[in-house]
């Protein structure tokens, strides 16, 4: 399948290394913890411990590579809203959508966001994280942050939505660059020259490539 996660470089690669983030989401909800202060301490909670699972020297064993990879599945579970990002990636559709066919959209979207981003999340060294500033309306809330690497800092701001009293990821956006908007471009793309079934072959075969060993 071609057209989708196309590579801008600078931004995609940066996006990929520090959130472990949008390609290991649970399919179900995950228990919130205690984080204090709004959006932005919740953010810090979660990004720390991602860190400290990508720099833990016994992790980065070959033999440990699963073990890795599960704890940050756990993480990152805790604090992102994948079938949220999957309705705002798709779009007006998502609406027309049964049940059972949201369910199979949110996981063919999460297998491809692991084949875009996965290796290059393992290999991220994690040089910092700086955070500039919480701005919050009503439930919603974005945490901007600066993501050091080397001598460049490239903005990483985190939108947020609060169900529940818990505060959940719903889009990243790297340096002016929405990873929902992105997506949505793409899917719409393909949308106006077909159809949603299209949309969906596409993925599910993108999908069963991705797990074929």
């Amino acid at each position: 399948m071609t057209g989708f996660c196309s590579d801008r470089p600078a931004v995609w690669r940066v996006m990929s290394l520090v959130v472990a983030l949008a390609w290991f989401l649970c399919a179900g909800p995950a228990p919130e913890r205690a984080w204090a202060g709004g959006a932005t301490d919740a953010m810090k909670g979660t990004i720390d411990e991602v860190l400290r699972i990508l720099q833990d020297k016994d992790l980065k064993q070959p033999a440990k590579a699963t073990e890795r990879r599960q704890l940050l599945e756990k993480v990152v579970g805790d604090r992102f809203d994948y079938p949220e990002m999957s309705r705002r990636a798709l779009g007006a559709p998502w609406a027309n959508l049964t049940e059972k066919e949201k369910e199979e959209f949110v996981s063919l979207f999460q297998t491809l966001l692991v084949n875009s981003y996965a290796d290059k999340v393992e290999a991220y060294s994690g040089e910092g994280v700086q955070y500039i500033n919480e701005r919050t309306e009503k439930d919603y809330a974005e945490v901007r942050t600066k993501v050091l690497t080397g001598k460049t800092e490239i903005p990483l701001d985190y939108r947020l939505l609060n169900k529940a009293s818990v505060w959940r990821v719903y889009d990243v956006v790297v340096d002016g660059v929405s990873l929902v908007n992105n997506y949505r471009g793409q899917f719409t793309k393909i949308l106006r020259s077909g159809t949603y079934a299209d949309l969906v072959d596409q993925l599910r075969k993108k999908s069963e490539k991705i797990k074929t060993p």
